[in-house]
């Protein structure tokens, strides 16, 4: 009986086709491998892209979020128009620095295309593209600071509870103005 167990665990992967099941599968097709078209929508309207989780799932609420709930969370006109100067002044970095990120990629997928890259080459494009993706992240945290201090304590906790968080599971609510798909990938689900 044992050596038929062993036969059927080594034969398994062949019979199910798993050996050639891989999670990249279908993304050959991309032009920019490592980003799906809509992370390069969401880069490129300067979408938060899940860079400042840190921020956002420890009570310091961003601006785009924040308009989206104001008559919710019950901001005044002056928490709104403030919150607003600071979602226009994110918006204003973060488009450019998204469109920095998109084309860094871009470069390091054109160099493995044209599959003329020497090591040297490639810390350089992979220095560029990090050093993008990092600021794009300081621009996008640095306004989950600016939020807090204009928020009454009641209110952040209204927003906490519209958004879902303090379920018991992330997964269990995709909060409004996300992608479900990038949300859930982003908490771990399923």
């Amino acid at each position: 009986m044992r050596p038929l167990v062993l036969a059927l665990a080594l034969c398994w992967p062949a019979m199910t086709g798993a050996e050639t099941a891989s999670p990249y599968a279908g993304m050959e097709g991309r032009e920019i491998k490592t980003l799906s078209e809509t992370d390069i929508k969401e880069l490129q309207r300067g979408g938060g892209w899940g860079l400042a989780l840190a921020a956002e799932l420890n009570g310091a609420p961003g601006p785009a979020h924040l308009l989206e709930l104001r008559d919710e969370i019950g901001l005044s006109p002056r928490q709104v128009a403030e919150i607003e100067a600071i979602f226009a002044a994110m918006k204003a970095e973060a488009v450019p620095m998204g469109e920095k990120l998109i084309a860094a990629e871009a470069a390091i997928e054109a160099a493995f295309r044209i599959g003329v890259v020497d090591e040297a080459d490639l810390r350089a494009l992979i220095g560029a593209a990090g050093a993008a993706r990092s600021e794009l992240r300081f621009i996008h945290l640095k306004r989950h600071l600016e939020t807090p201090p204009l928020l009454l304590p009641e209110q952040i906790a209204r927003y906490n509870a519209l958004r879902g968080y303090g379920a018991a599971s992330p997964c269990d609510v995709v909060p409004d103005g996300h992608d479900p798909a990038m949300w859930k990938m982003h908490n771990g689900c399923e």
